[in-house]
């Protein structure tokens, strides 16, 4: 259950990388995510949580329903950095649609540009709370009926 290990994937959706680096920090020995059970999935079909960076163009916005689709239930997606959460400066591009949001549900925003790796340890262990939380009220709800 995605309370226990959480897996991660991340998907790029045309950032300038700097988001990316952060992800890919918060990912190291250094901040230690595993400590939380936090892995890297290796495709979406072991995946958990879908971690978005960058401000969502058309093509991108294909790929990500698409990858969206393929993640098990419950899913959860986290867009990272203001290019995921509005698309900052890009967003009146003509390649651009704006933010994560607009093709799948956020469950969480992370800001920053980019945001630091403990910024984005620390969301993703808020969701997990939050998760947990929510199948404790749905285990509360199956044992009263």
């Amino acid at each position: 259950m995605l309370t226990r290990s959480p897996w991660i994937m991340h998907f790029n959706t045309g950032a300038c990388n700097g988001c990316d680096i952060e992800v890919v920090a918060a990912l190291t020995p250094l901040y230690d995510p595993e400590r939380f059970g936090i892995k890297l999935a290796p495709n979406p079909r072991h995946a958990d949580i879908i971690v978005v960076t960058g401000a969502l163009t058309k093509k991108a916005a294909e790929r990500l329903r698409r990858l969206y689709e393929q993640t098990p239930d419950p899913k959860y997606v986290v867009a990272v950095g203001t290019c995921a959460i509005s698309g900052n400066v890009f967003r009146h591009s003509y390649s651009v649609i704006g933010g994560v949001d607009k093709a799948v549900p956020v469950d969480l925003y992370i800001p920053g540009c980019p945001p630091r790796p403990d910024a984005i340890i620390q969301g993703i262990v808020e969701l997990l709370k939050r998760a947990r939380k929510e199948a404790e009220e749905i285990e509360a709800e199956a044992a009263e009926d």
